[in-house]
C-alpha cells in the first residue's frame, strides 16, 4: 500500500515488470496525444486557411479554441481525478479527445473546426493532469522517480517525432489526418488503461468542486481572448470588442475574489505569499507568452513567406527539442549547484537574441544560414531556462504543496500562450490582413518577433531582480495553506 494518503492502490506496480510497462505505455501515449496535437496543428494552419478561405481570426481561434478550454479547465481536471478516480477521468478525457478529434477531421467549415477544437481542449484538460498523477499513484515508491523520468523522456521523443508526422501528413495527404490519426491512438490508450492501469483517488478530496472559480476563470480568459482577436477587424470602439473585454476583466477579477473566499479553492492564493513563487510565475507568464507567439508564427511564416514545405517547416524547430532533451538535466543540475537566478537570467537573454535573428527570416531565406543558427541559440536558451524555472516553481514552496505549485505554473504558462496568440497579431499591426498572405504576414511577423524578444528580456530582468540566488531547503510542513486545500489540486508536471 502506498503510504501517501492521496495514493490508494492496493498493489503498487514495479518499473521492471509488465504491469509497470503497461501503465507507462498508457500515460505516455495519453499525454502525448494532447501535447503533440497542440504543436502539429500549427503546421497545418496554412492549408486550413486555404481550404476554408479563413481569415486571421479563424486561424487564431483554431489554435486558441483548444488552448482556452485546456487552460481554463486543467486544474479542474486534476480535482475531478482526485475525487472520482484518476483512471476513470483519464479514460473519459481520452475518449472525449478522440471524439472531438473526429469532429475536427470531418469539419466542413472553420466554425465547426473551432468548436471541435474547444471540445478537444476539454478532453485534454481531463486527460493531461491524470497522466503523471497515475504514475505517482500506481508505482511503488522506490520506482516512482524512475517511472516519471521515463515518462518525461519518452514524452520528449514523442514531441520530437510529432512535427515529422504532422508535416508528412499535411504534405502527403491532408491536414485532416492530423486530427483523424488521434482516433485509433486514443482507442489504444483507452483499452490499455482500462485493462492495465489501477484505479486511485484521494480519500481526502473536498466534497465540493470550485465551480465558481472554474466559471469565472473561463469567462475571464474567453472574454479577453475574443476581444483581442476581434479587435483588428472590428476596431477598438466596436461594441463586441468593448463588451467582451469588459467581460474578460470582470471574469478575472471575479476569479480572484472567488478563490479568496472559497473554502476549497482551485487556486489557493496563499501560495503567492512566497516571493520566489510569485516571481517565477511572472517570469513564466512573459517567457511563455513569447514562446506562444514564436511557435504560432515561425512555422506559419516559414511556409507562407519563405516557401518551405509543411514537412520542412514542421521540422525546422526540431533542434530546440533535441537540445532540451540533451541539456535540460544538466541545466537543472547547474541551477541546483549555482542557484536558479543566473540560468533564468542568461537563458531568456539568449532566447531574445535568437528571436532577433528569426525576425530576419523572410522570402528566400535558407534553413542552414537563415534559420538554424537562431533555432540552435533558442534551444540553448530554453535549455538554460526551463529546468531551473520548473525547479524554482516547485522548490519555492513547502514539499506538500508541490502539486499546487506544478498546476499553477502550468496553468500560467498555458494562459500566457493563449493570450499571446490573441494579442500579438493585433500588437504587430495585422489589421484586416491575412495570415496566409505573404504580403500581410511578413511585416507582422517581424514586429511580432521583436515584441517577443522584448518579453524575454523583461523575463530576464524579473528573474534577476525577483529570483533568489538560492532556494531554501524544502520543509515537509509549513503554514502556507491548510492541508485540506493542498491535496491533489493538480499533482502533475504537464508538457507544455
Amino acid at each position: 500500500m502506498a503510504t501517501d494518503s492521496d495514493r490508494v492502490v492496493a498493489d503498487p506496480v514495479r518499473y521492471g515488470q509488465p504491469a509497470g510497462r503497461w501503465v507507462l505505455l498508457a500515460t505516455v501515449l495519453g499525454s502525448g496525444l494532447a501535447f503533440i496535437d497542440s504543436t502539429v496543428v500549427n503546421i497545418a494552419l496554412p492549408r486550413i486557411g486555404t481550404d476554408f478561405n479563413a481569415g486571421a481570426a479563424a486561424l487564431q481561434w483554431t489554435v486558441n479554441g483548444y488552448t482556452l478550454s485546456l487552460a481554463s479547465l486543467i486544474l479542474l481536471g486534476g480535482s475531478l481525478g482526485d475525487r472520482f478516480g484518476r483512471r476513470r477521468i483519464f479514460v473519459l478525457g481520452v475518449v472525449w479527445f478522440a471524439v472531438a478529434s473526429l469532429f475536427c477531421g470531418l469539419a466542413p467549415n472553420e466554425e465547426v473546426l473551432v468548436a471541435a477544437r474547444v471540445l478537444q481542449g476539454i478532453g485534454g484538460a481531463l486527460l493531461t493532469p491524470g497522466a503523471l498523477a497515475i504514475l505517482g499513484a500506481s508505482f511503488h515508491p522506490d520506482d516512482r522517480a524512475r517511472a516519471i523520468g521515463a515518462w518525461s523522456g519518452l514524452g520528449g521523443i514523442a514531441g520530437a517525432l510529432g512535427p515529422f508526422l504532422g508535416g508528412w501528413l499535411v504534405e502527403a495527404a491532408s491536414w485532416r489526418l492530423v486530427f483523424l490519426i488521434n482516433v485509433p491512438l486514443a482507442a489504444l490508450v483507452a483499452v490499455v488503461a482500462l485493462r492495465h492501469v489501477p484505479e486511485s483517488r484521494d480519500p481526502d478530496a473536498p466534497d465540493r468542486l470550485d465551480l465558481v472559480g472554474v466559471l469565472t476563470g473561463a469567462a475571464g480568459l474567453a472574454g479577453l481572448t475574443y476581444g483581442f482577436t476581434a479587435w483588428p477587424t472590428s476596431g477598438p470602439t466596436s461594441p463586441t470588442v468593448l463588451v467582451t473585454l469588459a467581460v474578460g476583466v470582470a471574469g478575472m477579477i471575479g476569479f480572484v475574489v472567488a478563490e479568496r473566499r472559497s473554502p476549497h479553492p482551485m487556486l489557493p492564493l496563499g501560495v503567492f505569499a512566497v516571493r520566489a513563487f510569485s516571481a517565477v510565475n511572472l517570469v513564466t507568464f512573459v517567457v511563455y507568452a513569447a514562446l506562444g507567439g514564436v511557435f504560432f508564427l515561425v512555422v506559419l511564416n516559414l511556409q507562407v513567406v519563405s516557401g518551405f514545405s509543411p514537412l520542412a517547416a514542421g521540422t525546422a524547430m526540431l533542434p530546440v527539442t533535441v537540445l532540451m532533451l540533451l541539456l535540460s538535466a544538466r541545466a537543472g543540475a547547474l541551477g541546483q549547484r549555482i542557484g536558479p537566478r543566473i540560468p533564468m537570467t542568461v537563458g531568456p537573454v539568449a532566447c531574445a537574441g535568437a528571436l532577433v535573428l528569426l525576425a530576419g527570416v523572410g522570402s528566400g531565406t535558407t534553413y542552414l544560414t537563415g534559420v538554424l543558427p537562431a533555432v540552435l541559440l533558442l534551444g540553448l536558451g530554453l535549455s538554460l531556462t526551463v529546468a531551473p524555472l520548473t525547479a524554482t516553481a516547485l522548490g519555492s514552496v513547502d514539499e506538500r504543496h508541490a502539486g499546487i505549485a506544478s498546476g499553477v505554473n502550468n496553468a500560467v504558462a498555458r494562459a500566457a500562450g493563449l493570450l499571446a496568440v490573441a494579442v500579438l497579431p493585433l500588437a504587430a499591426g495585422i489589421g484586416a490582413g491575412s495570415l496566409t498572405d505573404p504580403t500581410d504576414l511578413a511585416p507582422v511577423y517581424r514586429v511580432a518577433m521583436l515584441i517577443c524578444a522584448g518579453l524575454l528580456l523583461a523575463g530576464a530582468v524579473i528573474a534577476l531582480l525577483g529570483i533568489p540566488s538560492r532556494l531554501p531547503t524544502q520543509r515537509k510542513e509549513g503554514p502556507l495553506i491548510n492541508a485540506a486545500d493542498s491535496r491533489g489540486r493538480c499533482n502533475t508536471v504537464v508538457s507544455r
